[in-house]
Parts: structure tokens; sequence; C-alpha cells
């Protein structure tokens, strides 16, 4: 199957989260996935989009990247910001534990991401931005 790609390019707002997963899950429709594959990367691109607003921008201006790929049953979502960075990938990526605990934060966007897709990877350096790849597999019993 040829790879098939789309990119969005958008400002970080909160508002602009549910754009960047209904034109994701639209992308991924070509799969024919069921309901739940939808809600799955929906809720994971929802908390990737989520944290760029929120730690990789701090609130300020910025712009948020989303590149969709599908190859065979495959879709890959990779997020992208400009923003701080993380300086301990490891550490953010346990449950529960959050940057921001004045914002009331839950701590559990990479636990969902990672619960919700069948591939996570975080890139990030401090003070150069984060990428998130995370891929999923389509109509085919992963786990």
């Amino acid at each position: 199957m040829v790879k098939n790609k789309m990119h969005l390019e958008f400002d970080s707002k909160s508002e602009n989260e549910s754009f960047a997963r209904v034109a994701v899950a639209a992308f991924c429709t070509r799969l024919d996935p069921t309901i739940e594959e939808i809600a799955d990367i929906k809720t994971a691109v929802s908390e990737a989009v989520t944290n760029c607003v929120v730690h990789g921008y701090e609130g300020k201006e910025g712009t948020i990247t989303i590149e969709c790929a599908i190859e065979e049953d495959w879709v890959t979502v990779l997020v992208h910001d400009d923003g701080v960075g993380i300086e301990n990938i490891n550490k953010a990526m346990e449950p529960l534990y959050t940057s921001k605990p004045e914002l009331e934060r839950s701590g559990m966007g990479f636990s969902f991401m990672e619960a919700f897709m069948d591939e996570l990877e975080v890139n990030s350096k401090k003070g150069y931005g984060t990428t998130i790849i995370m891929k999923k597999r389509i109509g085919v019993i992963n786990k």
C-alpha cells in the first residue's frame, strides 16, 4: 500500500484541540476503523495537543504541528511543538506526575497516549520543543 500523508499547523490555543482530534480522526477513516479505534486515536491526539498548549508553550503563543501517515493498516500521528521541551522524559511519563500541579493537572497524558495507542515515542530537548510519535494498528486485534 502506498503511504498517505497529512500535515496540519495551527495555533497553540486550547480551543484548537477539538479541531486537531477531529481532523486526525477524519484522516483515519479511510482504514474503516471501529468507533473504539477512532475514540482511542482522538483521546491520544487530545492529550498530546493539550500537553503542547499547557506544558510546551506554557499558555503562550506558538505553533503545533501534526503529521499523520497511513501505511498498510498502521496510522502514525506525530505531534510537535517548538516550546520549552522536557527536561526529564522518563519522569514526565510517570503516571500522576505533573509539572503544573497548581493547574490541577492529572499527570495522566502520556499514560493515556500509551494506553490508547500501540506505540508511543517521546523526543524532547530542553529549550527546543517536543515531538510525540504515536502509532496504532487499525482493524487488527493487537493486545
